[in-house]
């Protein structure tokens, strides 16, 4: 009967666990995907005013990462 109490308590510590874990994960991609936007907005904006072209691949590139992982996430 003891054995049969601690198997549901690991179990029950096990489910609190993986969901704090997955919180965890999900708050960590909002500051990353937050992260990429702030960095990416000035540059994006630097970009249109002094140059064209190639330079404005790198902004669109971490505006697109930050949206993928927040896609990835949900």
């Amino acid at each position: 009967m003891m054995e049969l109490l601690a198997l549901v308590l690991f179990l029950w510590l096990l489910v609190k666990a993986v969901g704090l874990a997955i919180r965890l994960t999900w708050g960590a991609a909002k500051i990353i995907a937050g992260l990429l936007v702030a960095l990416a907005l000035p540059v994006l904006f630097v970009c249109l005013v002094f140059v064209g072209g190639v330079a404005l691949l790198l902004p669109l590139a971490l505006i697109g990462a930050a949206v993928g992982i927040l896609k990835a996430c949900t």
